[in-house]
C-alpha cells in the first residue's frame, strides 16, 4: 500500500506554448534539453515522501511519453493511463487507476508546471495531516477588471482573491468520492480539484505557493523557464586517476578498444585504466566514492570483467538524481603502445557507453619523456575530469 502518490496530469492538447507551428503539446516541448514532463515528474521522484507516480497522457502521446521517461530509472513511476476529453475526465482516469494501490494521500500537479519545489510537494504532503485538502496558491496582486467587448465594465474586488497552483493535495478516499459523486451528477464543468472538492462538501486548506511554480502556458514562458533551469543547474566536477602496471600478454584493454601489444595490463577486472579513471571520476564529482566501494577486487564476481559494467553504473547513478554528464576530459600517460591511431574509437565507444556525443568525450596521451614508472614502460596511467549538471 502506497501512503503518498503523485497524480501528473498530461493529457492536454495545448499547443499555444510551442516554439514553432506543429510542435508537439508543451508538456513534450524541451526544455535545457529534456521535455517539460521529464522535469515535472523528476520533481516528484526527487521528493524522498511519495511512493509512487502516475502519469495520465492523452493516447497519441504513448510514444512521446516513454521518450520523455526514457532516462528515467524509478520502480517508483507506474505504467501510464489514457485520459479523457477534459481535464476532470483525466484525473478521474488516473484515480480510477491509483485504486488499487491504495494510497492515503494523492497529490495531483499539472503536467505544465515543471518548477515545483520538493518543499513545496513536501508542505502539502505534510498539511495533510492536518486537514482533508491543500492548495497551493497566492494572493492575487494585480488590479483585476471585468472587460466587455474590450471595455472594462467593473473593477473587481481583489482583497480575498488567490491564484490556486498545484499540486493539489487530497485525502485519496475524499478526492475518489468526490470525483464519483461529480460524474455521477453529470457535473463536468470543474477547473480544478479544488474546486470538486469544496463542491463535495471538504474543507479546502490554502497554504503559500511559489511563484517559481508557474503553468507553462505562452512561448514566453518557456524562455522564463530556461532562465530559472540555468539558475538551478548545480555543476559538479571530479577527478579520477588510475595507475596499472604490465604483465606479460599480447593485447590492452584502453577505453574498450583492444590494442594488440607485447603486454597487457595487470588487474582484478580488466584492467582498463582509461575508463576506470572516468568512473572514478563521476563518482567523484557524486560524492560516492571510487570503483572499490562499489565493485570490491575482492568480490569473485568482478574478475575479467569488462569496465563498461562499472562506467554505466556510475552514469545510472547521475541519471537517477536527475543530473547528465555534460562532458569527460581523459588523459592517457604512457610511453606506449601510440594512442593516437585508437582516440577517436576509444571517444567513441566512451561516447556509446555514456550516451553522450561524441564531443563530449576528450581522449588524449603524453609521455612522462622517460621519467617514472610509465617512462621505464612498466605500466599506464590515466587522469580523467567529469563535469555532472545535477
Amino acid at each position: 500500500m502506497a501512503k503518498n502518490v503523485a497524480l501528473i496530469v498530461a493529457a492536454g492538447r495545448g499547443t499555444r506554448a510551442s516554439r514553432y507551428e506543429d510542435e508537439a503539446p508543451k508538456q513534450y516541448v524541451h526544455l535545457q534539453g529534456k521535455p517539460v514532463l521529464h522535469h515535472v515528474i523528476q520533481r516528484f521522484l526527487e521528493t524522498e515522501q511519495i511512493d509512487h507516480v502516475l502519469t495520465v497522457i492523452h493516447a497519441d502521446d504513448e510514444q512521446a511519453y516513454e521518450q520523455a521517461t526514457s532516462n528515467i530509472d524509478s520502480e517508483r513511476l507506474l505504467a501510464p493511463v489514457f485520459g479523457g476529453a477534459t481535464r476532470q475526465q483525466s484525473v478521474y482516469a488516473g484515480l480510477a487507476a491509483l485504486e488499487s494501490h491504495q494510497p492515503q494521500k494523492v497529490l495531483i500537479h499539472d503536467g505544465a508546471r515543471p518548477f515545483c519545489s520538493s518543499d513545496l510537494i513536501s508542505q502539502v504532503c505534510n498539511g495533510l495531516n492536518q486537514h482533508t485538502a491543500i492548495l497551493p496558491a497566492l494572493p492575487v496582486s494585480d488590479t483585476l477588471k471585468r472587460v466587455e467587448h474590450n471595455i472594462v465594465s467593473q473593477t473587481l474586488d481583489r482583497s480575498n482573491l488567490w491564484g490556486a497552483q498545484t499540486p493539489q493535495g487530497f485525502l485519496f478516499s475524499d478526492i475518489w468520492s468526490a470525483h464519483k459523486k461529480a460524474k455521477e451528477s453529470e457535473k463536468d464543468d470543474f477547473t480544478d480539484d479544488a474546486s470538486i472538492a469544496e463542491w463535495f462538501g471538504l474543507d479546502v486548506h490554502v497554504i503559500n505557493a511559489q511563484t517559481d511554480n508557474f503553468k507553462i502556458t505562452t512561448k514566453d514562458d518557456f524562455e522564463k523557464g530556461e532562465r530559472l533551469l540555468n539558475k538551478e543547474v548545480n555543476m559538479r566536477i571530479g577527478n579520477g586517476f588510475d595507475v596499472h602496471e604490465f604483465e606479460p600478454g599480447d593485447e590492452i584493454i584502453l577505453c574498450g578498444i583492444s590494442i594488440p601489444f607485447d603486454k597487457k595490463l595487470k588487474g582484478h577486472s580488466d584492467a582498463d585504466v582509461g575508463l576506470h579513471a572516468i568512473t572514478d571520476a563521476i563518482y567523484g564529482a557524486l560524492g560516492e566514492g571510487d570503483i572499490g566501494q562499489h565493485f570490491p577486487p575482492s568480490d569473485p564476481q568482478w574478475k575479467g570483467a569488462a569496465s563498461d559494467v562499472f562506467l554505466k553504473h556510475a552514469v545510472e547513478l547521475v541519471t537517477k538524481r536527475g543530473g547528465k554528464v555534460a562532458n569527460i576530459d581523459l588523459t592517457l600517460i604512457c610511453e606506449a603502445p601510440k594512442i593516437g591511431p585508437h582516440s577517436l574509437a576509444m571517444r567513441q565507444f566512451i561516447a556509446n557507453t555514456m550516451s553522450l556525443e561524441i564531443d563530449q568525450v576528450s581522449v588524449k596521451a603524453t609521455t612522462s619523456e622517460g621519467l617514472g614508472f610509465t617512462g621505464r614502460r612498466e605500466g599506464i596511467a590515466a587522469l580523467a575530469s567529469a563535469l555532472l549538471l545535477l
